[in-house]
């Protein structure tokens, strides 16, 4: 079965794709810790890695897709303390919020979507077995994972242990063996979520979640491991060591991590103001505009928001939509419903375009070259077929096949 090549972030290379199973694929990627209202940043893994299920189902495999919600975090609890309610009810508000935006972006739900709070008998279990097998230890409650028991750590952030900085999502503790070694479990505070555990009554440290869910739902080794680049170290790194300690079996044959969103030109943070929730943008323009924004551009690039962008984008999808709109009136006329009276040059453009793009998203998911076939074919069909020739056979087999093309992609 012929497949994708996709760039990997553990070989540092393209490599054709092999799933372990040549007819089902195991995905897992990193969801959202549920506090407030994601960004569109947020959204460009959503909406990506939506677009690489769709197209490896395409292709006649059976993809098991696992996207968590993180909803017990420092963020949650102190959320949930602000407004004097439980982390519970803040997290849950916030799961509601983002499939309702989830939702407006017409995406395909997810196979699996695990919760931290479900899944926490797993993930005490997971942390023994990795305490049994000494990779890692307790100290005063608090369960760390000893990275000088994982010589192969760094091997998908290319980090060397002699080269990091201590503090780097990590926070330098007195009580560590080493100072790069990080919390699988820690005791809850006062006020906080808690559950009970062989070292103390507590919480999940935020790596573990994830190797836990992983290899409950699917199993020791997976296919394809997704989410931003940020993510890359510490947290994909640590998943790493988690899962490898465990099991000794690899822990995800293929990585991929998309890029960031910057908002005119500047990355988003707090600090600078520019923060957009997706739910803004969407209500401000249209989820297809924020779809097209995010699939025009390649995964691994930054891509940038800003007002000129957007401008071109609604012109775009304009003439998209124009298209479309022209179509249906001609395909409404009278006469025989049989697209094989449709005008053979496009016939061999629209098979010319189909190969093209297969050949895009075959070569890692390349939506740039996607999008720029699906506007040759609109050029060539406003080109084709005036509204004023309707009554004309081939013009109306044209549109109707014009328009079965358009919703096949």
């Amino acid at each position: 079965m012929d497949g994708p090549v996709i760039y990997n972030t553990l070989t540092k290379n393209k490599m054709s794709f092999h799933p372990l199973d040549p007819k089902q694929v195991k995905m897992y990627v990193c969801g959202p810790t549920v506090y407030g209202l994601l960004h569109v940043g947020n959204f460009r893994g959503a909406i990506f890695f939506n677009l690489v299920r769709n197209w490896l189902e395409t292709q006649g495999r059976k993809v098991t897709y696992v996207y968590n919600y993180t909803d017990v975090d420092d963020k949650i609890i102190a959320k949930a303390q602000s407004e004097g309610v439980s982390s519970q009810v803040i997290s849950e508000r916030y799961i509601a919020e983002f499939e309702k935006d989830f939702k407006r972006l017409g995406l395909h739900k997810q196979d699996y979507n695990p919760r931290v709070t479900e899944f926490i008998p797993q993930i005490v279990n997971f942390i023994s077995e990795l305490v049994k097998l000494e990779k890692a230890y307790v100290v005063e409650g608090e369960v760390f994972y000893d990275i000088s028991k994982f010589p192969s750590y760094g091997k998908l952030s290319g980090k060397k242990l002699e080269e990091l900085e201590a503090g780097h999502r990590v926070v330098v503790d007195q009580k560590k063996k080493g100072p790069h070694d990080f919390v699988l479990w820690k005791p809850s505070k006062a006020g906080e979520p808690s559950w009970d555990s062989p070292w103390s009554k507590g919480r999940p440290g935020w790596h573990i979640e994830c190797s836990a869910m992983i290899y409950e739902i699917l199993g020791p080794t997976i296919d394809i491991h997704g989410g931003g680049i940020d993510l890359i170290f510490p947290h994909h790194e640590n998943e790493i060591a988690q899962g490898e300690g465990r099991t000794g079996a690899p822990y995800c044959k293929y990585w991929m991590h998309n890029n960031f969103i910057n908002m005119n030109d500047e990355k988003m943070s707090k600090s600078l103001g520019n923060i957009v929730t997706a739910r803004k943008f969407m209500d401000d323009y249209h989820p297809e505009i924020l779809k097209y924004l995010i699939l025009s551009a390649y995964y691994r690039a930054q891509v940038s928001f800003n007002e000129e962008k957007i401008l071109q984008t609604i012109a775009a999808l304009a003439r998209i939509y124009s298209a479309l709109r022209d179509a249906e009136k001609v395909a409404r006329a009278s006469g025989p419903d049989n697209t094989q009276l449709a005008a053979p040059d496009f016939v061999q453009a629209m098979k010319v375009a189909d190969t093209k793009i297969a050949d895009a998203l075959n070569d890692d998911f390349n939506t740039v070259e996607m999008g720029a076939q699906i506007f040759e074919i609109v050029r060539l069909f406003n080109a084709l077929t005036p509204v004023k020739k309707a009554k004309e056979l081939q013009v109306q087999a044209t549109a109707r096949l014009f328009l079965e093309w358009v919703r096949r992609h």
